[in-house]
């Protein structure tokens, strides 16, 4: 926990990550920062189909349409956290010269998302009024 607690406040003041270690070769900094712009795209398209299952779809029962949107909306919000969480602990560990941290979060977020998308699926195969 207080790790986690550390790697928040580094979110807020990078220049604190740069007096850690030694300074990894551009390119793996680069690339970090792309995968975070990756996990950023990701995180909006999720929010972009929360809101497009709660506004395209109102003929769809309520508790479907809102438990579908809120599922993605909080994935999205999700993933866009673990995106700064992640560029922050890959950063530190390319300046240390450890291994990069592993994480289980991209398997649970691909289980969320295939979850809603068999709901989905189950919507459509039923009709919008289930």
């Amino acid at each position: 926990m207080i790790g986690f607690v550390q790697n928040v406040r580094l979110w807020f003041a990078p220049q604190e990550v740069r007096r850690e270690g030694q300074t990894p070769d551009y390119r793996f900094s680069l690339a970090n920062e792309r995968t975070f712009l990756a996990w950023l795209r990701t995180a909006l398209a999720l929010i972009g189909g929360g809101f497009a299952v709660d506004q395209f779809l109102p003929d769809l029962r309520w508790g479907w349409r809102v438990g579908l949107a809120l599922a993605l909306l909080a994935a999205g919000v999700l993933c866009s956290l673990r995106a700064v969480n992640h560029w922050v602990r890959c950063e530190r560990a390319m300046r240390r010269g450890d291994d990069l941290p592993a994480s289980r979060f991209p398997a649970v977020l691909s289980l969320v998302v295939a979850v809603v998308a068999v709901a989905m699926v189950a919507v459509v195969l039923l009709g919008w009024e289930g």
